[in-house]
């Protein structure tokens, strides 16, 4: 899954990036208002990591305004604010304008880790931290899956696309989708790397699973039939 960190003091934006991308994140990151605002009309984001305090753009004022926009894009994503401010008010007018939780600063990065699962969980409509499929059981957060209560080996990017088919199922992701999900800005994609994932996951999963929706995507069907 992929998300937006905003926060200007460079050192916690890296060392938030760093930890996100390790939890199994894929994570885009900049510095001021302005910038988050092109990023979230570019990219679908899962989530939003957002200082209040950035230059060029208040994490407030863009917020406002994404809460704001008449499309779809942006409107509905899940944002956690970030700030020192932490007063009453404050946090008062952040959850207001739309945010979906609030974490003062200083903070453990596990808490920040965990509120990002927990607002991924509901904006998908699950309860529990396992996303399950008939015979299949998946935990993002520590990328093991079971399969007939059998372990079965994945490599991040096979599990962040299957975590991202099995969130989105009865709905065809195009390649492209994927590879947006997948990599960030700075990260080289191989022409065929989508098409080699898929295919080593159905030899694991076997190849009944993900269906290939010629000329759209892939999808896995709401039920097992």
């Amino acid at each position: 899954m992929r998300l937006l960190v905003a926060e200007d003091n460079v050192l916690l934006g890296q060392g938030i990036e760093a930890g996100l991308k390790q939890a199994g994140f894929t994570v885009d990151r900049v510095l001021d208002g302005a910038s988050a605002a092109l990023a979230l009309d570019a990219v679908d984001y899962e989530l939003l990591v957002l200082d209040l305090g950035l230059p060029r753009l208040t994490g407030l004022d863009l917020l406002k305004g994404l809460r704001n926009k008449r499309s779809d894009k942006g409107r509905d994503i899940p944002v956690i604010i970030l700030t020192a401010r932490d007063t009453v008010q404050d946090r008062i007018a952040g959850l207001n304008a739309g945010a979906d939780d609030y974490l003062v600063k200083p903070f453990d990065l596990a808490e920040l880790i965990a509120r990002i699962r927990a607002l991924l969980r509901r904006a998908h409509g699950r309860t529990t931290a396992i996303i399950e499929y008939p015979n299949l059981q998946l935990d993002p957060a520590t990328l093991q899956v079971l399969q007939e209560g059998k372990i079965i080996q994945l490599s991040a990017r096979e599990c962040a696309i299957l975590v991202d088919l099995l969130e989105h199922k009865g709905t065809a992701l195009s390649r492209s989708r994927l590879e947006e999900s997948l990599y960030g800005w700075n990260e080289e994609v191989e022409s065929n790397a989508i098409e080699v994932h898929i295919h080593n996951l159905r030899k694991k999963l076997g190849d009944q699973l993900i269906k290939t929706i010629r000329g759209v995507g892939y999808l896995i069907r709401k039920d097992a039939t």
